[in-house]
């Protein structure tokens, strides 16, 4: 007889999904744009990278003895996951205390403070990024990925016309200020550029292929939603072409390519913690997200919008799972007074 098993939810149509193998998933995606940037700002990128996992695992095993958990355990390898989507989020010009507290924040303050893992509302990565981009504004503003040529030892030299020039993003609210049009054989000449990741950006934002390589591959182990990078670049994509009607395709590419908005829609906002349950919930959620990144790069003195976008979506999570929770075939249960 074969026997049936009982158990109270959550049911899992996956049993070979656990927090540590979706982890894995995610650090295996992000080792293209971490070789990238490696490659295109060598040793500031492994600094970066290598203080936030650090500072991470040691702020998570700390922050668990203080919430009483005797083991501390980093098992999970969510520490790990947070220092380096945050790590790759930093210019590569950031001091050693911009990751330092970033790390600490992130996991002290983005996660343990609400329970741990699972029961933090905000992205962990973001809630550091933005505390150390509104404390430490100097270093982290649009002027820190321009360093001045005398400043970079001799044996970076060969990077100095890659690493210390002005952002895409900056570039193009400079042409937007100046009423000019971005033209079509700029960006053109610009794709390969940006495929292969030879721009200045966050260490984790410049190369697109290394981004949509890792992309794919968390949509291939369904460990991350498609609609909602689907749904935040579409968004990010409209907003960008209707900025210029006559060339449309040249101004949405621009902003869908430049910046953050692929690193995000795949590592950031996906995160299952932080975004919605259901499927029309996380449509709303990365149009949300998308339509916010472009009303902070167009009307803000901010080029670049991702974080707080995603940290505003966050916040209005509980709301859009409330209103797209499906109601159980045969209506909701009457109630009798």
């Amino acid at each position: 007889m074969e026997k049936i098993q009982i158990a109270s939810s959550p049911h899992l149509s996956r049993p070979n999904t656990s927090t540590r193998l979706m982890m894995l998933d995610v650090i295996l995606a992000l080792i293209p744009a971490l070789a990238v940037g490696i490659w295109i700002f060598g040793w500031f990128a492994v600094k970066q990278v290598s203080l936030c996992i650090l500072v991470c695992m040691l702020s998570e095993w700390f922050f668990n003895l203080l919430r009483g958990d005797k083991r501390a355990s980093l098992d999970d390898l969510s520490a790990i996951v947070t220092g380096m989507i945050l790590g790759l989020s930093l210019p590569w010009s950031a001091p050693w205390q911009v990751p330092v507290f970033a790390s600490i924040i992130a996991v002290g303050l983005g996660k343990a403070a609400f329970g741990g893992l699972g029961f933090n509302i905000f992205n962990p990565a973001m809630v550091g990024r933005a505390f150390v981009m509104l404390s430490f504004a100097t270093v982290m503003g649009s002027n820190a990925y321009e360093f001045p040529k005398e400043q970079i030892t001799h044996e970076h030299e060969t990077q100095v016309t890659v690493i210390t020039q002005a952002t895409p993003l900056k570039q193009i609210k400079e042409v937007m200020k100046s009423g000019a049009q971005i033209e079509s054989q700029m960006t053109s000449d610009s794709l390969l550029i940006a495929l292969t990741g030879q721009r200045n950006g966050s260490l984790g934002e410049v190369s697109v292929l290394a981004i949509l390589l890792g992309g794919f591959y968390l949509l291939f182990r369904r460990t991350i939603s498609w609609r909602i990078p689907l749904g935040m670049c579409f968004a990010v994509f409209l907003i960008g072409a209707l900025v210029s009607p006559s060339t449309p395709f040249v101004y949405g590419s621009a902003y869908l390519l430049n910046g953050a908005v692929l690193f995000g829609a795949f590592f950031i906002a996906t995160d299952p913690v932080t975004s919605p349950v259901t499927p029309r919930g996380h449509w709303i959620f990365g149009i949300g997200v998308g339509v916010l990144t472009m009303i902070i790069r167009l009307f803000s003195g901010y080029p670049e919008g991702v974080m707080f976008a995603v940290l505003m979506m966050n916040a209005v999570v509980p709301l859009i799972n409330a209103w797209t929770i499906p109601q159980p075939f045969g209506g909701l249960p009457k109630t009798h007074s």
